[in-house]
């Protein structure tokens, strides 16, 4: 595809946000002693399985997947099951004519994970990090769910560990998967401690996912949402296919009809809020010369770096400098 190079003020327009805000009332105070937090023992043998939700206050379909679960009284079979619904300070705030004021409240709480930001404790996410910490360092596997600022289809982010490759591999869905090391402004919550660690002579046995369940507020990210759920947790091991399959009846989206691996090679960084691209693009667009003018930063034409060049997640709604807007990847066949 080609693109004219003349920018423009090109965001994709507001779409109407019509997935409504959950009530978690009745879920909110948790069982652990932690605000928000559910911790179910088996008391069989298995790993420490994690289902995480509202990192943003604003991405509502995680929370609509963990109230079912809790509704739907799911339990696991082997080893232990966490839920985790985390950034309610940013929830409580949330307003559909306003979504993006409702993404967090001092500071992005998936950017926050490494020790350090965590033991200053001098934001409301860094506390709330240091509150969830514990639950995230003693899991196994962790799901954590997500939306987009535009409309696009699902993306399940893997990191660059291929036993989390492998693993998107055997969900069989969703039909992309983004190879990506994380971004220049943060520590993202799967990318913390032993997640992030590659292998090593001892293996590594932990897992973790990050979907992106499409736009916040398209009521079709709660399905995406509940689907990854069901499947995350079978190939954990937590619960059968059965007994899931019995518990969230209609949960369990058909696969998709083939993967792509989306390996990331590298962000653009705006470095103002003035940030604009070319075209209103929302992802997955592929440009086939390298060269190709994408966008303006600050009078800097930014290209495409290689042919076949896919965009992953380009959006300016939260553009500043500092702030990654879009990434590059090479797309090949899983």
């Amino acid at each position: 595809m080609s693109s004219s190079t003349a920018p423009q003020n090109t965001a994709v327009p507001p779409l109407a946000f019509e997935l409504p805000a959950p009530d978690i009332t009745a879920w909110r105070v948790g069982n652990t002693g932690t605000e928000g937090v559910w911790h179910f023992d088996s008391g069989e043998p298995g790993r420490h399985v994690m289902v995480s939700a509202l990192l943003h206050g604003n991405e509502l379909c995680g929370a609509w997947a963990l109230k079912g679960l809790l509704e739907a009284g799911v339990r696991p079979q082997q080893g232990t099951l966490t839920l985790a619904f985390c950034n309610l300070d940013a929830f409580d705030r949330f307003d559909a004519s306003n979504h993006d004021a409702s993404r967090f409240t001092d500071e992005d709480l998936n950017r926050q994970w490494l020790d350090e930001r965590i033991d200053a404790a001098d934001t409301k996410e860094r506390r709330r990090a240091a509150a969830l910490r514990p639950f995230v360092a003693q899991a196994d596997w962790l799901l954590d769910i997500h939306s987009m600022h535009e409309p696009s289809a699902p993306l399940l982010l893997t990191g660059i560990q291929p036993r989390n490759l492998e693993l998107a591999r055997a969900m069989r869905s969703p039909e992309h998967i983004v190879v990506d090391a994380g971004h220049k402004d943060g520590v993202r919550m799967r990318d913390y401690g032993r997640f992030g660690a590659l292998e090593d002579d001892h293996g590594n046995s932990t897992r973790s996912l990050l979907i992106e369940c499409g736009f916040h507020g398209d009521p079709a990210s709660r399905a995406v949402a509940q689907d990854q759920c069901v499947r995350f947790i079978e190939q954990s091991g937590a619960l059968s296919a059965d007994a899931l399959a019995q518990q969230l009846p209609g949960w369990r989206l058909p696969d998709a009809p083939r993967q792509w691996a989306l390996e990331v090679t590298g962000p653009v960084v705006a470095t103002s809020s003035a940030f604009r691209f070319v075209a209103p693009y929302t992802g997955l667009e592929l440009f086939e010369k390298a060269g190709t003018v994408i966008g303006d930063n600050d009078g800097v034409p930014v290209t495409t770096p290689y042919d076949n060049c896919v965009l992953v997640m380009p959006s300016v709604r939260q553009a500043r400098a500092g702030v990654t807007v879009v990434r590059f990847a090479r797309r090949r066949a899983l």
